[in-house]
């Protein structure tokens, strides 16, 4: 996956779910939204799903910036946190805010980019 990283947790579902919250509020995140793909699935089609939710993650103080320098930028936050049951167990990923800021060609972001992707890394790793 070139679009962010993914890493295999020990822990429950919920627990991950949990565990993501908190460790993205101690990156200085906080949860938007939080969406149930599952439950919004099954009430919007009556589609079966599996476990799977979507954290809508921000910093206030990289949005700032990201959005003084490109003022579109709305368009491609907040950035996501999901946590989702697969066979092999729960799973934990994150978006890679450079490549998700790739397309927009303002190197003013790189820096942001790299900053968020190093607090999100370290959101996955704290559920490993």
């Amino acid at each position: 996956m070139n679009y962010g990283k993914s890493v295999l947790t020990p822990l429950s579902f919920e627990e991950a779910v949990e565990g993501a919250k908190a460790r993205l509020r101690d990156e200085g995140f906080g949860v938007l939204c939080e969406i149930d793909v599952a439950k919004t699935l099954r009430e919007k089609i009556g589609a079966e799903f599996r476990r799977y939710t979507i954290l809508g993650a921000c910093n206030p103080h990289f949005a700032l910036e990201a959005l003084q320098a490109e003022p579109q930028l709305g368009l491609l936050l907040p950035c996501n946190v999901v946590v989702q049951e697969l066979p092999e167990g729960t799973v934990a990923s994150a978006v890679d805010a450079r490549a998700l800021l790739s397309m927009v060609e303002n190197p003013d972001l790189a820096g942001v980019a790299d900053e968020v992707n190093v607090r999100l890394g370290r959101v996955l790793e704290g559920l490993t």
